[in-house]
């Protein structure tokens, strides 16, 4: 078991600031270890009835709980879950309240109270470096291909039977029951295939056609994929220059040791370990700014940026994700990027770098970094931002 103190010190934070913390991920991320290793902390577990049974009366149940801090594990198991939590916040301010859930409050029918103003959000991701850190291993190779979820980041990674336990758990406990989904085939099929083309650019109807479903079926089951945390939709930057793509988002799966597993790279080579780089990048992104816009580019003849950070009054930051940085292979996806955009902070995050620094290319100024280097570009960027 690895504590993961980044995550520790958020839900410690965000209770300064709302009495209830809701604390989501996909299943198996850890929500469960992390949250037992709260001190001072009394956890009950949704899923046993006799945990549920004492909370059919909330009133009474946080009566029992004054002053405390509390673990609901798996809240939506409650009937009403919604009706507890808001009591909580509107009448027990001595009740610090972590519950945890795969999906975000508005997407599941479960929560008829969203908790506007009343709690804070953390959405726990596969490891980062932090995690990393605290595990004492990081390796980041391992990382990539073995991937972030604490089971095969430790273990030997993940394989066709973590893949498909996990795809079966996910549909039993949170699709099928939270969301009402009717095809299972076609849902498991689509996951499959969405998993397999991580990081490809979406089109609703090829989907639809190889799962035999309608495209405003797919549609539906890519936004609950995006509501559970399981995909990361990334939309292109554009303002509207005929060159530029506007509309075909890129979807990536949530975890590197998937998108591998699925594709059949047992020994990734270079390219591959570069496309499952970009999964790495962008899980640290979302991991340490959670609700930060993260879009990529690209224009109608091929030339594409990974990664494009905005905020309102600044120019747009690109970033280029290479497992192995060689100069020889030059940045023309930012070269043209900066033709269309000339201002802003160009950064090429690798995996394999001893130091960061800064080169150029041509007239461009490459800033060479690492995970880390690039949350310290990040942090300036966004103005302090960062968690």
């Amino acid at each position: 078991m690895v504590t993961r103190s980044h995550w520790l010190k958020r839900i410690e934070d965000a209770w300064t600031t709302r009495p209830i913390v809701w604390l989501r991920g996909v299943r198996r991320v850890g929500k469960t270890v992390l949250v037992r290793s709260l001190p001072d902390t009394l956890y009950f577990d949704c899923d046993r009835p006799d945990h549920r049974q004492r909370m059919t009366d909330p009133a009474y149940f946080l009566e029992t709980v004054r002053g405390r801090r509390i673990v609901l594990d798996e809240v939506h198991r409650l009937a009403n879950p919604s009706e507890l939590l808001k009591n909580a916040a509107d009448h027990y301010p001595d009740v610090r309240i972590v519950a945890t859930g795969s999906s975000t409050l508005q997407a599941s029918s479960k929560f008829r109270d969203t908790l506007t103003g009343r709690k804070w959000e953390v959405w726990l991701v596969p490891f980062i470096m932090p995690d990393l850190r605290d595990a004492e291993s990081t390796d980041l190779s391992h990382r990539v291909i073995a991937g972030g979820m604490p089971e095969a980041f430790l273990g030997s990674g993940v394989d066709g039977g973590l893949a498909s336990e996990w795809l079966e758990s996910f549909w039993a406990r949170d699709v099928a029951e939270l969301f009402r989904v009717g095809q299972k085939w076609g849902f498991i099929r689509l996951c499959e295939l969405l998993m397999a083309d991580s990081g490809g650019v979406f089109e609703a109807a090829r989907y639809a056609a190889a799962c035999e479903l309608s495209r405003q079926t797919v549609m539906n089951h890519l936004w609950l994929l995006e509501s559970t945390s399981v995909l990361h939709v990334v939309k292109p930057f554009s303002t509207r220059r005929t060159a530029e793509i506007l509309r075909a988002p890129k979807v990536y799966w949530f975890d590197s040791g998937f998108a591998r597993y699925a594709r059949g790279w047992a020994r990734p080579a270079e390219p591959e370990m570069g496309v499952l780089w970009e999964h790495v990048v962008l899980n640290e992104i979302i991991g340490r700014v959670p609700y930060i816009r993260v879009n990529y580019w690209r224009t109608k003849n091929g030339s594409e940026v990974d990664y494009v950070i905005t905020r309102p009054g600044a120019p747009p930051l690109a970033i280029e994700c290479r497992w192995q940085w060689k100069e020889a292979r030059g940045v023309p996806g930012i070269k043209a990027f900066r033709r269309a955009y000339p201002e802003g902070r160009n950064l090429v995050v690798t995996g394999q770098l001893s130091r960061d620094y800064s080169a150029r290319s041509g007239e461009l100024v490459l800033e060479i970094v690492g995970l880390d280097g690039m949350m310290a570009v990040l942090q300036e960027y966004l103005g302090g931002w960062l968690t």
